[in-house]
C-alpha cells in the first residue's frame, strides 16, 4: 500500500509584484473598497524607493525547503508544500487545489506569523473555508495556531540577534538597546486580543533569555500602522527609538519577531523609513537580517507541521 500524501499549506499575506500590480492588490486589502489615489501613490514611491517586494519568492522557496526536509525525515514523496497568498497570486485557494490534485487528503494550514489570534488570522481562515467548499476537499484543513515558542523558531530569531551584535566592537556592544517588534493592530482590536498580545511579549521574552538580554536593555514596540484616523498601538517603533535615545543608548537593534521574511514592512519601514529619523537622532540603527528561508525556521515549521498531523490522531 502507498503511503498517504501528506498536504503543508504555508499563507503570508502577499504582495504586489511591480507598481502596475498595487492598484489591485491595495483593493483587495480593502476588501474590494476603491482605493485613493494618495494611498497608491505612496505604495509606488515606496516601490520605486526599494523595488519590488521578494515576500512571493521567498515563500515558494520556504515551502520547497520545508517539503524536502519533510520528506527527508519521512522518505520520498511523503509530502507536499505548497504556498498560498492572502491577497496575491499564487492564491490560498490555488495552492489547495493543487494540493487536493495531487492527491493530499490530509492538509495542515500555517500561518507564517508565529503569534496566532483568530480574529487577527480571520482573513486566513476564511479563504481556507471557502476554498474547502469551492474544492470539495474530503477532510477540512487545520490550520495551526500559536507556534510562537517552538524551540526551534526562538533559536532561529536568538541566532541573528547574535549575528547582529558580532559585528559590533566592544564599546557599541555596551550601548545597544533592542527593540523587538511586530505589526500594529488598532487599539480597538487589540483591546479583545489579550492572548495575542500576550504571545508576542513571550517570544520576546523567550529570545532574550536565550540571549542572555537583561531585562534593562530591552523594550517592545509596534510598527507599520495602518492609514486610518483610528488609535493604533503603542509605542511604535519611532517613539521607542526616541526614548532609548534618551536613555543613553548610541544603538537600536530591531527585531522583527513577528515578521518571517523580508517584504515592505522590512525593507521600508525599517530601512527606509525609521532609518532616516535614527540618522536625524543620531543614532546608530541595525535591525536583525531576517529569517527566510534559515533551516532553523524550516526545522521549526517541520515541528509544527508534524504537531498538527499528530494531533489529528489524538
Amino acid at each position: 500500500m502507498h503511503a498517504e500524501l501528506k498536504g503543508v499549506l504555508l499563507m503570508t499575506y502577499g504582495t504586489a509584484r511591480n507598481a502596475e500590480e498595487i492598484p489591485g492588490y491595495l483593493s483587495s486589502v480593502r476588501g474590494g473598497r476603491d482605493v485613493p489615489a494618495e494611498l497608491i501613490a505612496e505604495f509606488q514611491r515606496r516601490f520605486a524607493l526599494v523595488g519590488a517586494s521578494p515576500l512571493i519568492a521567498i515563500t515558494v522557496e520556504q515551502a520547497e525547503a520545508l517539503e524536502r526536509r519533510l520528506n527527508d525525515e519521512a522518505g520520498p514523496d511523503r509530502f507536499l508544500v505548497r504556498a498560498g497568498m492572502q491577497h496575491s497570486a499564487p492564491t490560498i485557494r490555488e495552492a489547495l487545489g493543487e494540493l487536493r490534485d495531487a492527491g493530499a487528503t490530509e492538509i495542515v494550514g500555517i500561518v507564517l506569523a508565529p503569534q496566532f489570534s483568530p480574529r487577527v488570522m480571520r482573513g486566513y481562515l476564511h479563504a481556507v473555508s471557502s476554498a474547502e467548499k469551492e474544492l470539495g476537499l474530503e477532510r477540512p484543513v487545520r490550520v495551526a495556531e500559536s507556534w510562537h515558542q517552538t524551540p526551534a523558531f526562538i533559536e532561529a530569531v536568538a541566532e541573528r540577534v547574535e549575528q547582529a551584535l558580532q559585528g559590533l566592537t566592544e564599546e557599541l556592544r555596551a550601548t545597544v538597546g533592542v527593540v523587538f517588534t511586530a505589526h500594529s493592530l488598532p487599539k480597538s482590536v487589540a483591546d479583545n486580543e489579550p492572548g495575542y498580545l500576550k504571545d508576542l511579549h513571550d517570544t520576546a521574552v523567550d529570545v532574550a533569555a536565550k540571549v542572555l538580554l537583561p531585562v534593562d536593555r530591552w523594550s517592545f514596540a509596534y510598527q507599520s500602522a495602518g492609514y486610518t484616523r483610528e488609535e493604533w498601538l503603542k509605542p511604535d517603533l519611532t517613539d521607542a527609538m526616541r526614548q532609548l535615545h534618551a536613555e543613553g543608548h548610541r544603538v537600536v537593534l530591531v527585531v522583527p519577531v513577528q515578521f518571517l521574511s523580508d517584504h515592505h514592512e522590512i525593507l521600508y519601514d525599517i530601512d527606509v523609513a525609521a532609518q532616516k529619523q535614527a540618522d536625524q537622532e543620531g543614532v546608530l540603527l541595525l535591525r536583525t537580517a531576517s529569517l527566510n528561508a534559515s533551516p532553523l525556521l524550516i526545522e521549526a515549521l517541520a515541528a509544527v507541521a508534524h504537531r498538527e498531523l499528530a494531533s489529528r490522531t489524538v
